[in-house]
C-alpha cells in the first residue's frame, strides 16, 4: 500500500480511502465486517463515514440515522483496530426533527460529535469533516466550536466538503486570525466526467496546503464499464441509463481506450485521480469484499502521457484553472 500526508499535515493516510456509505443501507453488517478486515489487511488505513449515512431519510431531510457509524463502532469494539486506522466522519446533516439538530452551529456540532463518538465507541475522531458549507452560521462560531473539541482531544484534524475555493480561502482566513490550524482537507466531488473542482477548488487547497479527497471517483458507476454492463444485464437503472445516452459517444472512446491498456475502467479512472498530485486518496464505496480487492489493482496502474492526453481528450475538464480557464 502506498501512503501520503494529508494536505500539510503530518498524518499518512493509504491512498484509497474505505467509504462507508453502504454499511447498513446495502451492504448488511457481517459483510461491511468483512469489507473492513480486508481493507486493513490490505493497508487501508483511511476509513471515511458520516453520521447521516447507513440509513434512509425522509424525503424532506428530516432525520437521518448513523448506522454506518454503529456499525463501524461494533467493529472497533472487537478490539485491537482503532489505533491502526484514521477514522474520519462528518457533521452538517440534518439527524432529528429540531432547528437546531443539523448545520454548523457550535450548538449542534458539539451534539453531534458527542452522538457520532457513542456510536463509533471511540474518544476520539481523527478527522471531523463539515458535509457542508453552513453560510449562515459565522466563522468565528464554527471554529469555537471546533477549537472546543481539538482541546477536549474529542478531534485531532478538521476538514471540510462540498466546500467552494471562496468557502476554503475564508474559512483559512478566519482560523489564521484565531491562530487555529484549520482545514487539512477538501472532500469533494471530482471525477473524469466532473471536474469542475480544477477552477478554483484545487488551487484554493494548493494554496492553503489541503488535500484533496474525491468522493464518487467512479461518476456514480458511469466510469466503471457501463456499457459492457449494460450488454450484460436486462435492465440498468434509469438514472445511469439517462448519463449513458447523454455521455454514450464519449464512453465507447473510454472504454475502447481501456481495452487498449488492458486495464478495467473503473481502475483507470481511479488511476487518474491518483496521478493528481493535488489528490490525497480517493473514497471507494465497496458493497462487497471482491469490489474492495478489485479497486486495489489502480495502485499499480502508471498513466502514459500520451494515455492522459487522450483521457482529456475524452473527458475535457474545464480548460484549467480559473482565470486562465474562461479569460485572456
Amino acid at each position: 500500500m502506498q501512503y501520503k500526508f494529508v494536505g500539510r499535515s503530518g498524518v499518512q493516510v493509504s491512498r484509497l480511502a474505505l467509504g462507508t456509505m453502504n454499511f447498513g443501507m446495502v451492504t448488511d453488517e457481517p459483510t461491511s465486517f468483512k469489507i473492513m478486515d480486508e481493507a486493513l489487511a490490505a493497508g487501508i488505513n483511511f476509513f471515511d463515514t458520516a453520521d447521516a449515512y447507513g440509513g434512509t431519510q425522509s424525503p424532506d431531510m428530516e432525520k437521518g440515522y448513523g448506522i454506518s457509524e454503529e456499525i463501524i463502532g461494533r467493529w472497533l469494539a472487537q478490539g485491537g483496530h482503532r489505533d491502526r486506522i484514521v477514522l474520519a466522519t462528518k457533521v452538517y446533516q440534518p439527524m432529528e426533527t429540531g432547528p437546531n439538530d443539523r448545520h454548523l452551529s457550535a450548538y449542534h456540532i458539539r451534539k453531534a460529535c458527542e452522538d457520532s463518538l457513542r456510536r463509533l465507541q471511540t474518544d476520539h475522531i481523527d478527522l471531523y469533516q463539515m458535509h457542508h458549507i453552513d453560510r449562515r452560521t459565522p466563522w468565528e462560531e464554527i471554529w469555537q466550536g471546533m477549537e472546543l473539541l481539538v482541546q477536549q482531544g474529542k478531534v485531532i484534524y478538521v476538514g471540510s466538503s462540498n466546500f467552494a475555493g471562496w468557502d476554503i480561502a475564508t474559512a483559512q482566513s478566519a482560523a489564521t486570525a484565531r491562530h487555529f490550524m484549520g482545514l487539512i482537507s477538501e472532500q469533494s466531488l471530482y471525477n473524469l466526467n466532473a471536474r469542475t473542482i480544477e477552477l478554483e477548488v484545487i488551487p484554493a487547497c494548493r494554496h492553503y496546503g489541503l488535500g484533496i479527497i474525491p468522493w464518487s471517483p467512479l461518476g456514480g458507476g458511469l466510469l466503471g464499464g457501463v456499457l459492457r454492463k449494460a450488454k450484460a444485464q436486462r435492465r440498468t437503472e434509469s438514472r445511469i441509463q439517462q448519463q449513458v445516452e447523454q455521455h454514450r459517444s464519449q464512453l465507447e472512446a473510454y472504454e475502447a481506450l481501456c481495452q487498449q491498456l488492458g486495464e478495467e475502467p473503473a481502475d483507470v479512472a481511479l488511476a487518474w485521480l491518483l496521478h493528481n498530485p493535488a489528490v490525497t486518496a480517493p473514497i471507494i464505496g465497496p458493497r462487497t469484499v471482491e469490489q474492495l480487492t478489485g479497486s486495489l489493482r489502480a495502485l499499480k496502474i502508471a498513466l502514459s502521457e500520451d494515455t492522459l492526453r487522450k483521457l482529456d481528450e475524452i473527458w475535457p475538464g474545464p480548460g484549467g484553472e480559473a482565470p486562465k480557464a474562461y479569460a485572456w
